[in-house]
Formats: structure tokens, C-alpha cells, sequence
């Protein structure tokens, strides 16, 4: 009857374990999750009004309210080169950093930031997420997070105090540089880069210390930047290399079917808010003209002479990176041909390579 009696108590235990292990699987499946939500847009920005709250809130709906959030903006967090340590060390579970203001730390992810002709974020994430799929030394420059998406922003262009009609125009002025090939974009062209927080652009330009900067309309908005530079030069510089990513262990303890989810709102956050898309792009440029900016287009052969310049830079950048061991001219072919499909010309892809 004792033997009996401890079989009873066994089989009691574990039918106890697998109702438990039942009810813990089931809490896993359909648990809640909420995600700290940081990006240094500023929180009236285009950025944080129609692309990363209308993000949050699908999450929020798709989830049915099992995901909810925290966002902080502007900076609140920390400054933005810092929002992939953000991110990174958990003080927030997801955000959005911009990885060219880390020069070396992401070099051949910043071929995503080359001089091409990317007119909305939807088409930069399609680009970018390619490339991180299919590269496998941009894969491995992001070992530590989970990647969601991955983007070369919305070209970029010269906005200027006076008016730029050809290169040397440009020649002894000071210019913002968001960074990277910017900065030797800027100075092949013959002017001085400088760098500076975005919140600082304003003053400068107003006081004199800075003559434009180098940006793209989403952010000639968010900063007022209209209010201080009167023309813009219609060429395209590229952007900076961004991206959303998200916490290693914040992921890995996501529900399991929320996952799915998180993948298809966040996975282009642009497609999915229509915000800052193809779309958006014609309506900024519509509101910085109507806000009495000049939009100058180079001639034909004045464009030519500024992307031959950028060509060169792009060979000599291609040239150090493999000194350094890196694949970096098998990354720029892929990049160049991944934003040939998706109609986005790479300006900055040196002529010679064309095959």
C-alpha cells in the first residue's frame, strides 16, 4: 500500500509539472509585452507624428493591446550618436539609431549612406534589409541586437544661405555634415565640413558659423531649417545609414507569437504608416518651395562634375576598407545592384565598375 501510495504521489507530481509547464507555455503564448521606444526625432517631428507613434499604435492593434509602449523622443534617453548603446544595453527595448555619427563602427553598412537617388524611407528599408540579408560583413556589424530594419535614409541635398549654381560656388564655405561620406562628399567639392547636432544647425546658420548643411527635407522641416536656408541644390548627397533594432534579450523574451508582429510592422515602419514614403517625399518638397526656398537642378554636365567627384571618393573609400581586410568593393557592387531594382540609381557607383 506504500508503494502504491508513493506511485499515486509521483504520478500527482508530475501531472501537477505538466499542468504547470501547460499553463506557463500558454502565459508565454499569450502574454504581454511592453516596449521602451526610443529615437533622438524630435517629438514634433514628421518622424515621431507619422512614422513612430502610428508604428507603436499598430503594434499596439495588431497585438490587441497585448504590446504597449513608452516612446521617448527627442534625445530624451541620450544624444543621437548614442541610441544604438541605447538600445544595445537596455535602457530602452527598441529604437531607432543612426549608425553613420559612429564613424568605423559600421563601415561597410555606411555603403547604405553612398550618394544614390532614394526618394522615400519604404524603398531605403527595402534596399537596406536586402543588403543586411544578403552581405555577410554588414550582417555580422550588428552582432548583439536584433535587427528590424535597416535603411540608407531619403537622399540628401545642399541647403545654403546664398544660391549654388556650380562647384566652385561652394568653395571656402562651411557646411554641416551629418558624417561619412558626406564629410568627403563636402570636401571634394571644395567646401570645409563641419559637425554638429542637428539642434544646433539653426543658431549657426543664423550667426554666420556654418554657411548650410548637408540633410534631407523629413529634417530641413523638423528643424526649421527653411526659416534659415533659402536654397537647396537638387543633387543628391545620399543620407546616413539607419535603422531600427531592438534589445538581444527584450526580443528573446517577446512572446513567441508576437514576434511575427513585431516583424511585420517594424520590419518597414515606413510601408507600414505611409509615413516619410515616395508619396510624403513630393509632398515635403512641395512644403519647403512653399515655404520660399529655391530648388536649384544642376545643369547636365555641372551634375556630372560633382558625381565624378563623388565617384573618386568612393574608390578611395572602397581602396582603405580593403587594406583593412574588408570586402568592401563586393558590398558596393551588391548595393549598387539591390538599388538598381528597386529604380534607385547610386550616383556615387565609380563608372569604370559598370559592367
Amino acid at each position: 500500500m506504500r508503494r502504491l501510495g508513493s506511485m499515486i504521489l509521483a504520478l500527482a507530481l508530475v501531472a501537477g509539472l505538466v499542468g504547470a509547464g501547460g499553463a506557463l507555455a500558454a502565459d508565454a503564448k499569450g502574454g504581454t509585452m511592453h516596449i521602451k521606444f526610443s529615437t533622438w526625432h524630435p517629438p514634433a517631428s514628421r518622424e515621431v507624428k507619422t512614422v513612430w507613434t502610428p508604428m507603436l499604435e499598430e503594434l499596439k492593434k495588431r497585438s490587441n493591446g497585448r504590446i504597449t509602449y513608452t516612446l521617448y523622443a527627442g534625445g530624451a534617453l541620450g544624444s543621437g550618436p548614442e541610441h544604438y548603446e541605447i538600445v544595445k544595453k537596455g535602457l530602452s527595448d527598441m529604437g531607432y539609431f543612426t549608425a553613420t555619427w559612429t564613424p568605423g563602427r559600421f563601415p561597410l553598412a555606411d555603403t547604405l549612406s553612398l550618394a544614390t537617388w532614394v526618394d522615400g524611407k519604404d524603398v531605403a528599408v527595402k534596399i537596406g534589409n536586402e543588403l543586411y540579408e544578403k552581405d555577410p560583413g554588414v550582417h555580422k556589424e550588428f552582432e548583439g541586437v536584433k535587427v528590424l530594419e535597416l535603411n540608407g535614409c531619403i537622399q540628401a541635398f545642399i541647403w545654403t544661405k546664398k544660391p549654388v549654381r556650380a562647384m566652385a560656388d561652394l568653395k571656402g564655405l562651411k557646411i554641416r555634415s551629418p558624417g561619412g561620406h558626406q564629410t568627403n562628399y563636402i570636401k571634394a567639392l571644395g567646401a570645409e565640413p563641419v559637425f554638429m547636432p542637428l539642434g544646433e544647425v539653426y543658431m549657426a546658420m543664423e550667426t554666420g558659423t556654418i554657411d548650410g548643411i548637408v540633410t534631407c527635407s523629413p529634417l530641413v522641416l523638423a528643424f526649421k531649417l527653411h526659416e534659415v536656408a533659402k536654397h537647396g541644390v537638387m543633387a543628391t548627397f545620399g543620407c546616413v545609414t539607419e535603422g531600427v533594432v531592438m534589445n538581444q534579450k527584450a526580443w528573446d523574451k517577446a512572446p513567441e507569437d508576437l514576434k511575427p508582429i513585431i516583424m511585420e510592422v517594424v520590419g518597414n515602419p515606413f510601408a507600414t504608416t505611409h509615413g516619410l514614403n515616395q508619396q510624403s517625399y513630393k509632398e515635403m518638397i512641395a512644403e519647403i518651395k512653399s515655404k520660399g526656398v529655391e530648388l536649384y537642378q544642376l545643369p547636365q554636365d555641372e551634375e556630372s562634375r560633382w558625381f565624378g567627384k563623388f565617384q573618386e571618393e568612393t574608390k578611395k573609400w572602397v581602396a582603405d576598407l580593403q587594406a583593412k581586410g574588408l570586402a568592401s568593393k563586393e558590398t558596393v557592387e551588391l548595393y549598387n545592384k539591390i538599388a538598381q531594382q528597386y529604380g534607385a540609381p547610386c550616383a556615387a557607383y565609380p563608372q569604370e565598375w559598370h559592367k
